[in-house]
Parts: C-alpha cells; sequence; structure tokens
C-alpha cells in the first residue's frame, strides 16, 4: 500500500516520514482532498521512488533514521531532475535553527508537527502554484 490513486490526473504528493501515524495521517488528508499519494519511510526509501512517481510535491521529516531530512531533501535538490521540486520539511520542533538548516538545504517551506488537515493542505495549494485538488 504504497500508493493511493484517487484520480488519474491528480497531483502526487510524497510523504517521507518514519512514523507510520504521520504518514498514516498524512496519506488519509491528502487522499480526501483528492491527491495522489507515495509513501516513503526514511531518506533511502524515498529516493528509490521518487524516480518511478515524480511527485509534484515532497514532505519530508527531519529526524529519520539512515539517511535525516536535510540531507534527503539536499540530495533531491542536487538531482536535475528534481531540483525544482519543492520539499517541504516536518519537524516536531519548531526552532529558527531548524528552520534555517531547511533553508539552506533547498526547503521550500517549514511545517510543525502534529499537522492539521488545513494546515497540510494549505501547504500545498501555496507550494503547487495554486493548484487544486480535483474535489476542491
Amino acid at each position: 500500500m504504497t500508493t493511493t490513486t484517487p484520480h488519474a490526473n491528480a497531483l502526487k504528493i510524497m510523504v517521507i516520514d518514519d512514523s507510520s501515524t504521520i504518514r498514516r495521517s498524512a496519506e488519509i488528508f491528502l487522499t480526501q482532498a483528492g491527491y495522489q499519494v507515495v509513501l516513503a519511510e526514511d531518506g533511502f526509501d524515498a529516493l528509490a521512488k521518487i524516480n518511478d512517481h515524480h511527485p509534484a510535491l515532497i514532505f519530508c521529516d527531519i529526524l529519520m533514521p539512515r539517511l535525516d531530512g536535510y540531507q534527503t531533501c539536499a540530495l533531491i535538490k542536487k538531482s536535475a531532475k528534481f531540483h525544482a521540486t519543492p520539499v517541504l520539511m516536518l519537524s516536531s520542533k519548531d526552532g529558527l535553527f531548524d528552520r534555517a538548516r531547511g533553508a539552506m538545504v533547498g526547503s521550500a517551506a517549514y511545517l510543525t508537527k502534529p499537522f492539521t488537515k488545513d494546515s497540510l493542505l494549505a501547504a500545498v495549494r501555496e507550494h503547487t502554484g495554486g493548484a487544486v485538488s480535483p474535489q476542491e
């Protein structure tokens, strides 16, 4: 159960988080709003899936085992194919240092966990050029 496809032409959004609860919450919120969702458990998992799925937007947790969110974001941004894809950092910490470090590796924004459905969908709309899902 990696990809949910409510609409074939829906925007595809990747959620990278080692917490199954966060992944599931994001998947429910985004799927209900009509987006396709690709889930990844960590940075390595995400990097393996990104080429196959070409997400329009990526949510990336900061604190993950093996490859943290900063490293994952930096690798995505170094890719010629995906450097323009917005990466939004997810973190339970709401610190200035974390935001600055995220910006340094190329993240487009920073969302504090736990996020609400409204804040998650607002972030998607803001960073996909105002594109709305088919159900909105």
